[in-house]
């Protein structure tokens, strides 16, 4: 089946260089937003391996069950530490849970505000970055056109094939978004085959 993005991505002839032998990607959802900006903070610096020992960990807390905001709440600083968490990454993932309980972060109310409103809203808590509410967007919300700029990979990927100079960052940041623009609205899926491109290099 041809997907729907693919003759638009095409249109830009280094990316159809890109697309060529790529296996179609499709966009799924995760309705679990806390638990998805768990993960996503637990994973923060740490090998794909490493990750998920330490998730595995973290639901074994809770027999295995995906924890509601309140019960990480209740659960004492020092047991989520030990499971291998920083000092930090132990507090993000309470302020997470804190944000929840006193705002919601339920996938219905976050579905229906703009990209710009989710990334304000989530970004205002304490450890989550932008680069978190992209991955958000993209993988917990499904959204089609969001465009990770402050992806390493992104950016050495976009850098070798567009033939960027990295060394002014905010010239090459205004570059990379030029370029992406011919993507919208598709840049999550131009976002999916750049990190498979690279991965096979």
């Amino acid at each position: 089946m041809q997907h729907h993005y693919l003759l638009h991505l095409s249109s830009d002839p280094v990316f159809k260089e890109v697309l060529q032998d790529a296996v179609p990607r499709e966009l799924k959802k995760n309705t679990n937003l806390t638990l998805f900006l768990y993960t996503s903070i637990i994973n923060q610096q740490l090998s794909a391996k490493v990750g998920d020992v330490i998730f595995n960990r973290f639901l074994a807390l809770y027999d295995g069950n995906e924890p509601t905001s309140q019960q990480v709440l209740d659960t004492p600083f020092e047991t989520l530490k030990a499971i291998g968490l920083s000092k930090s990454k132990t507090d993000y993932i309470k302020n997470v849970a804190q944000f929840d309980v006193d705002h919601g972060l339920q996938y219905e109310k976050l579905h229906e505000m703009t990209d710009d409103e989710v990334s304000r809203l989530v970004t205002s808590i304490k450890g989550i970055g932008i680069w978190s509410a992209q991955n958000l967007l993209m993988f917990g919300l499904g959204r089609e056109d969001v465009f990770s700029a402050d992806d390493l990979i992104i950016q050495n990927t976009m850098a070798a094939l567009f033939g960027l100079d990295k060394s002014d960052k905010k010239k090459f940041k205004e570059d990379m978004h030029k370029l992406s623009a011919q993507w919208s609205p598709y840049r999550t899926y131009a976002c999916l085959h750049l990190w498979q491109w690279n991965s096979k290099k």
